[in-house]
This record gives C-alpha cells, sequence and structure tokens, in this order.
C-alpha cells in the first residue's frame, strides 16, 4: 500500500567522481527521474574533481543546461572546488555552490528527502 500526502516530495542524486565521465550518468538519472516523479523536487548534488566539470563551457554544459531548463537544482561541493581550484564565480550559471556537500545531504536527508548515490 502506498501512502499518498501533501508533503513536499524531494530527490536528492548525490554525484561523486574523479571526473564528468564518473558523474555524468546523474544528470541522465536526474532528467528520467524527473519525467516520472512530475511535481517532486529534484537536486543533484556533485562532489570530488569532478565539480572542475562544471564550470562555464565544461565537459558537462549540456546536461547540466538540460537539468537546469527541466528544473533540476545542480550543487556544487565548495570543499571539493577548493581543493579542485574551481571559484564559484567560474561554475556555469544557475550552478549553487553549497559549504559542504556532505552536510548538505544529510540536512536534506532530515529533511525528509530521498537519497541516491550513483
Amino acid at each position: 500500500m502506498v501512502e499518498r500526502n501533501d508533503a513536499p516530495r524531494g530527490l536528492l542524486m548525490h554525484g561523486f567522481g574523479v571526473g564528468a565521465e564518473n558523474v555524468a550518468g546523474v544528470f541522465r538519472s536526474a532528467l528520467n527521474a524527473a519525467a516520472g516523479l512530475p511535481g517532486a523536487d529534484i537536486e543533484i548534488v556533485i562532489q570530488g574533481p569532478a565539480v572542475a566539470a562544471l564550470v562555464s563551457g565544461g565537459a558537462l554544459a549540456g546536461p547540466v543546461g538540460e537539468a537546469l531548463q527541466r528544473g533540476i537544482a545542480v550543487r556544487a561541493c565548495e570543499n571539493s572546488m577548493r581543493s579542485a581550484t574551481v571559484d564559484a564565480a567560474g561554475l556555469a550559471p544557475g550552478i549553487l555552490p553549497v559549504p559542504s556537500a556532505v552536510v548538505h545531504l544529510a540536512q536534506r536527508q532530515w529533511e525528509g528527502w530521498a537519497y541516491i548515490r550513483l
């Protein structure tokens, strides 16, 4: 039996990897989730060296743009950005940094968001 209520629903998708190829699947899965879960808030959080692919014109520019157009939020871990020497001003438009991916992920889960790591 599925319980339904009017509480907001969120899907948190965590991508961790060395490069764009390691996290590209997160964007495909998020787009699939957006199609299958209309009305759900979806947020992608990228952590690790792959944050370097989130810069304007970076390797993930296409998937990031498509996700943002579909209303999917994209976040970048500032701790990872520091390690990868990525400045927030260099992120592709629409991507918002979070101070710590781990803290952000924990807070969202405490708020009731579903968590998926890809």
